[in-house]
This record gives structure tokens, C-alpha cells and sequence, in this order.
């Protein structure tokens, strides 16, 4: 096979640790009749990357499996609505049976693609915005409801998804209350919070109920400590919580002050998204892209062939995790 023909993609051929990555050489991929070829030019790595490709996560995934889900590419094959050049993104492959987007070029679902905005729209801050904005929309909205003047709390504030879902709160009109580690107070507030607090003050539920003394209308529980014991007393009558994270996580349930409040639990994760709800995301994240408004930190650009250590980063099992987002490019 010639180099055209030829790509560079980081894969696995069974579920295990970081270390279980490869970097090798693959044919192009042949497309099938709802897929669009994207030569890619930035990823990004996230958490549920790294559940995929451990295990910890079950999907159906095709061996040998090419990891990631989120690129931001140029269109290579025209198709409808989609011309060659055209500057593209998606956030749902390597999912489901679909391979994953780290590689030179990806094949990518027609109805999983779409247009990144004109305008000077930096590549790298919209993939490290991708999988974040859309779960943050995706549990907002269509989960929890959240609604025009709701006080929201976002724990893990400081962090991808809890960074994505202050900003979204903010834009959609919420009182938006954070958590974090003091030294992202000023990024939390930069993204608009209203109040933020310590996560790690032993007061910090106390702190949260005198902020918000008619009750918390959405709990986004972005941390997996699950105290619930302490958080669902906060809840305003039908408070919502949103737990995104805590696998094998067993916590204590206070069913009395569950439902007395007429609230609820609702467990979410973007993987179990429909088509038509990433594409409403996506419509979503597109404007804010365009207006500035949607922004990321980037912690850290590796290359391609340092998948493994941009896992291993993720996962925190190398030294010196970097604050904010991990950026890989091919």
C-alpha cells in the first residue's frame, strides 16, 4: 500500500490499560454509503476515552480498535451538504461498533458530522469544547430542564464538562452556583458563576444552603462523591440532580428527603445520546462558538503518537496532570 493509501492511527486490540495503545499503520478507510471521509486535524481526549479502552465501560467495539471519539477535520469526499475543504467536527465515534477519530483520517457518520463555524473559530479550542458542550446541553436541557432564572449548582466547576455547564447555565439566563479548588475560583468565575465555593471546605454544603435559601433547582454532580446524604436536602421543591459520574460508586440514598421534595435523580451519560439529540447540541455549541462565548483551557498538545501518555494524563497515573484540556494532534 502507498502512503495515500496508508494512515497512522492509535488503536487497541483488547480492553486493558493505558500502556495497551499502539500507534500503527492502517488503510485509508473505505466509506460506506452514510459516511463522509475527514482528514483530521485536532482531537481531544476524555474521560469516557479512557473507560472505553479499559473495559470499565462496555461497548461493541470492532478489533483492532482506533480510540477517540472528538475531531475537528477537513472534508476529503463530497457528499450532501458537505463539500470537499469544508471545516467539519463530530463528537460520537469510537462508540457502538463506530471506530474512533485518532488517525490521520476518520470516516464519519453523514448525520454525526457537523459545519464548525466561520469567523475565526480556533480549531483547537472547538475540539476541546466538543464532548463537554454537548453533554452539558444535553443534561441541562433535555435531563434536568433547567430553566430561565433556576439556581444551579455545578460541582467540579474547574473541570471540562463542570466548566462547559457554568457557561451553558450562564447563557440559558441561571443563577449559577460552583464548586471548585481555589485555584479555579477565577477561571469559574470568568465563565460567568455567580457564586463559587470551595469543594473541599468541610462547610461547603452549609455554604451552598445559605446562597441558595429557596433551595437548589439543579444539582449537576459532576464529581462522583455523591454525598447525598448532604446534597438532596439542598434541593428545592422538584429539584432535579444530574449525576454524570461514579462508577461503582454505592452511596447512601435519603429517600424521605427525595421525595418530599417531589424531586428526582437522574443518572446521564452523553453516550446514550440519540442522533437528534447531538444534533440539537451541536446547533447549540455552534453558536456559542461563533459568539466567543463557548471556551476551553487547553492543558497540554501532544502528538498522534503519544496517545498513551495523553491517557495516562487523563487518568491522572502520570505525574503533573495538566489543568485544563488535553489537546492531540495528528
Amino acid at each position: 500500500m502507498s502512503d495515500q493509501e496508508t494512515m497512522t492511527a492509535a488503536y487497541i486490540t483488547r480492553p486493558g490499560p493505558a500502556d495497551e495503545i499502539r500507534i500503527g499503520r492502517f488503510r485509508v478507510p473505505e466509506l460506506g454509503p452514510p459516511e463522509i471521509l475527514v482528514k483530521v486535524r485536532a482531537l481531544a481526549v476524555n474521560h469516557v476515552d479512557t473507560f472505553v479502552r479499559s473495559g470499565a465501560y462496555r461497548t461493541r467495539l470492532p478489533y483492532p480498535f482506533i480510540i477517540g471519539r472528538d475531531l475537528v477535520g477537513t472534508v476529503i469526499t463530497a457528499a450532501p451538504g458537505f463539500a470537499p475543504g469544508d471545516t467539519v467536527w463530530c463528537n460520537s465515534l469510537g462508540f457502538d461498533g463506530r471506530q474512533g477519530s485518532f488517525s490521520d483520517y476518520a470516516a464519519v457518520p453523514a448525520d454525526r458530522l457537523y459545519h464548525l463555524p466561520g469567523g475565526g473559530v480556533d480549531p483547537e479550542n472547538a475540539v476541546a469544547s466538543l464532548h463537554t458542550a454537548a453533554t452539558a446541553h444535553i443534561g441541562l436541557f433535555e435531563e434536568a430542564g433547567l430553566r430561565i432564572g433556576e439556581t444551579i449548582v455545578v460541582t467540579g466547576a474547574g473541570g471540562g464538562v463542570g466548566t462547559a455547564a457554568v457557561q451553558l447555565a450562564v447563557a440559558a439566563g441561571a443563577r449559577v452556583v460552583a464548586t471548585a479548588r481555589p485555584d479555579d475560583f477565577d477561571w469559574c468565575r470568568r465563565c460567568g458563576a455567580d457564586e463559587v465555593v470551595d469543594h473541599h471546605d468541610p462547610d461547603v454544603y452549609a455554604e451552598i444552603a445559605e446562597l441558595a435559601p429557596g433551595g437548589v433547582d439543579v444539582f449537576w454532580d459532576n464529581t462522583g462523591r455523591h454525598h447525598l446524604e448532604q446534597t438532596v436536602p439542598l434541593l428545592a421543591r422538584g429539584g432535579r440532580m444530574i449525576i454524570l459520574a461514579g462508577l461503582g460508586a454505592t452511596p447512601v440514598l435519603p429517600v424521605g428527603q427525595l421525595y418530599t421534595r417531589n424531586a428526582s435523580l437522574r443518572g446521564f451519560a452523553i453516550s446514550n445520546a440519540t442522533v437528534a439529540e447531538l444534533a440539537a447540541a451541536a446547533t447549540a455549541i455552534n453558536h456559542l462558538l461563533a459568539r466567543g462565548t463557548l471556551v476551553s483551557r487547553i492543558g497540554t498538545r501532544l502528538p498522534l503518537t503519544e496517545a498513551a501518555r495523553s491517557h495516562r494524563l487523563q487518568e491522572g497515573t502520570e505525574p503533573h496532570r495538566p489543568r485544563g484540556r488535553i489537546v492531540v494532534l495528528p
